[in-house]
């Protein structure tokens, strides 16, 4: 006699089927690795906040809420700690002075760290990926145009930097890399005014960080670099200090002409 199947041996089956079939799809789909992101964040986010705790509370808090010494850095964005950090700026070395460009003591994945901490904390600019740091393509004639609307005032015609008021200035962009020179135009660091995406679209950024980079391949003009402003400077230079020069020797000759008749007339 045959044994008899019971009612719901069908939808156990069909139940097992779409078990096996979810789990194929997740595995082909690479469902795996996207789960493991969110904790691979979590992680950073955990070592950033032990960094900031160690090397940055003391001046911007316990939870980055700012103290009286520094502002706090909540919606600050991980694009403004990056800059400042791998640019060796912050942790600052004097309280109240401005930061200068400087090695750093922390590795790229230390900086990043804190960077999603801080990030975590909610607001401010991201920071730019390789695609939007590419210069490949890019216009470097419309962005020597750029710079020299939005830049130059400060920075000099060529990014050798420059005297600002109050004391203060605009740092070279010689050693700068393309992310730090986007991540100042999205953060505008110390007394430099922010340049958003409305006011520089990312494509004219790139232009701009193309004829940054273009101009250090490229020779001084009147042989000196004396700010990299051309032959005129440079000739100028050499006009004024070669006059100065014949002035002292017209005085040099002047004055021994007076000890030589004061002589003269001594022995009459």
């Amino acid at each position: 006699m045959a044994r008899r199947r019971h009612p719901a041996a069908g939808y156990a089956a069909i139940a097992a089927g779409l078990v096996v079939v979810g789990a194929l799809y997740s595995v082909l789909s690479g469902g795996g690795a996207s789960a493991s992101a969110p904790a691979q964040a979590d992680t950073s986010v955990a070592q950033g906040r032990s960094l900031f705790v160690e090397s940055c509370s003391a001046c911007h808090g316990l939870y980055a809420q700012g103290t009286s010494q520094a502002p706090s850095l909540i919606g600050a964005g991980a694009a403004a700690v990056d800059f400042q950090m791998s640019t060796g700026r912050m942790p600052a070395k004097e309280l109240g002075a401005e930061n200068e460009r400087k090695p750093t003591d922390f590795t790229p994945t230390e900086i990043y760290d804190i960077a999603a901490y801080i990030a975590s904390l909610g607001g401010g600019p991201a920071i730019p990926d390789a695609a939007q740091v590419s210069i490949a393509g890019a216009n470097t004639a419309l962005g020597s145009e750029l710079f020299s609307t939005n830049c130059a005032q400060c920075h000099g015609f060529a990014g050798a930097g420059g005297a600002l008021t109050y004391g203060k200035n605009a740092p070279p962009l010689t050693a700068s890399t393309p992310t730090q020179i986007y991540e100042a135009m999205l953060t505008g660091p110390e007394a430099m005014p922010v340049f958003g995406d409305g006011v520089v679209t990312p494509a004219e950024k790139r232009d701009i960080i193309a004829y940054i980079i273009d101009t250090r391949n490229e020779p001084n003009p009147g042989g000196l670099s004396l700010g990299r402003t051309g032959t005129v400077t440079e000739g100028l230079l050499a006009w004024l200090g070669g006059l100065g020069f014949l002035v002292l020797i017209a005085m040099w000759l002047t004055a021994k002409r007076r000890d030589h008749v004061q002589g003269e007339s001594e022995q009459q």
